[in-house]
């Protein structure tokens, strides 16, 4: 199939189990090479960003049939069967040597949700060897904390079956005998349903469901579920980043939206933010991120403002250092605003993109004094109060989208200085 093809399968599809229309069986075309982008970025995300129970069982049902295309011996009711056991909350007995807790992959969530299990995970097991497993990066957030160690573990964005090869590493880690699995609804297990461990020494934090239709975030829900399964009141977020920051800066700011450009809000918005930002005097940071677009991006922006930064050009984890030491955090949805809020740094995040409100509940930071600006149903109320007339162009919504944003910002910062 061409990818225009596996596109419109893919979104035919999620719109179905949107609707609550989901056929019984995940369509073939979907599990084979040339739709794996499609698989992953339509479909699994599709489902998993809504956060909604019954597009759990959709997602289970469909990934467990296309596992089972994938991997020799697999079958899909048995995975599918299982899911269903683990996936129900149990409380850890006994004093086990080793727990590995498994990494979101991603950055930010690694900060928002694996965290706070791994805090929760120390204080419960204080004689037990805690260790996090996945990429060097990510385990880079936490090398300062003598109770965590490293199990490296790559994850390949790649086809089903080069991101399913993982499990056989993870299995010869995780099978150690007296050990304790704790998966924070990571992609190394495909979202829970790859059995990589013994049942009875394994248990799954699935954040997708967990929490039912209420509105905590994900933190909030990653701090219940330990309490409910390890018996610890009050897990928190965290980062132990090592050594002092390389850069200092009163203002740091990540313009990354973590190849989603629905998080963006339309130009010229990124220059007018930089250029109110320079207004108060203070210096400024600015993550280029990974290169590439993003880079070019963030200085034009900065050109055009005529702000004067600095700019980091390291690795996240060094960058997550000068935000911890910064006194205003400011960016997109991202792994920025999940360091800043850990770390007690006020924060504005302009939350853009999200495909229903209560992924926005999920991945909301908190703010420390700052806000979380949520931008889509801003724009719906001018479309509900009959302002949509204004927008006759696209340029002109962009225009009166940034000067939404850019409104909530100047609040944002003016309840903060005055704080201050």
């Amino acid at each position: 199939m061409t990818s225009t093809s596996c596109n419109e399968l893919a979104e035919d599809l999620l719109a179905r189990a949107i609707a609550g229309d989901a056929p019984d069986e995940l369509p073939r075309a979907l599990a084979d090479e040339p739709c794996s982008r499609a698989l992953f970025s339509i479909l699994a995300e599709g489902l998993a960003d809504r956060f909604e129970p019954a597009l759990c069982d959709v997602y289970a049902r469909w990934f467990s049939q296309a596992i089972a295309l994938v991997v020799e011996g697999a079958d899909a009711a048995q995975l599918l069967a299982r899911y269903q056991r683990v996936r129900r909350v149990r409380a850890v007995a006994g004093e086990p040597a080793r727990v590995f807790v498994l990494s979101r992959v991603t950055l930010g969530a690694d900060i928002a949700v694996t965290s706070v299990l791994l805090d929760a995970a120390r204080r419960r097991f204080p004689a037990a060897g805690i260790w996090f497993v996945g990429p060097a990066k990510n385990y880079e957030l936490f090398a300062a904390d003598p109770r965590i160690g490293h199990a490296p573990l790559a994850y390949r964005r790649g086809t089903l079956g080069e991101r399913l090869a993982v499990r056989q590493e993870l299995s010869a880690l995780l099978g150690a005998p007296n050990s304790l699995t704790i998966d924070s609804d990571s992609r190394l297990t495909q979202l829970g349903l790859l059995p990589i461990c013994p049942e009875d020494s394994y248990r799954l934090f699935e954040s997708r469901a967990y929490g039912g239709n209420g509105s905590e975030s994900l933190s909030e829900l990653a701090a219940r579920w330990a309490e409910e399964t390890l018996g610890i009141v009050g897990a928190r977020p965290y980062a132990a980043l090592v050594g002092p920051a390389e850069q200092t800066a009163d203002i740091t700011v990540s313009l990354g939206v973590g190849e989603n450009p629905a998080k963006r809000l339309p130009d010229p918005f990124e220059e007018e933010l930089l250029r109110l930002l320079a207004s108060r005097g203070a210096s400024i940071c600015i993550d280029k991120g990974a290169g590439g677009e993003e880079a070019a991006r963030v200085e034009q922006a900065v050109k055009r403002s005529g702000a004067q930064v600095t700019y980091w050009t390291g690795s996240f984890a060094g960058f997550a250092s000068i935000v911890a030491g910064s006194r205003l955090y400011v960016g997109y949805d991202s792994a920025g605003q999940h360091v800043a809020s850990a770390a007690g740094v006020p924060l504005i995040s302009i939350f853009a993109g999200f495909p229903a409100a209560r992924m926005f509940d999920r991945w909301r930071p908190r703010a420390n004094g700052g806000a979380v600006l949520r931008m889509d149903p801003l724009v719906e109320r001018h479309c509900a109060s009959g302002a949509a007339s204004g927008y006759q162009t696209e340029a002109a919504r962009s225009i009166a989208v940034g000067e939404e944003a850019l409104e909530g910002v100047r609040r944002a910062l003016a309840v903060l200085e005055t704080a201050q």
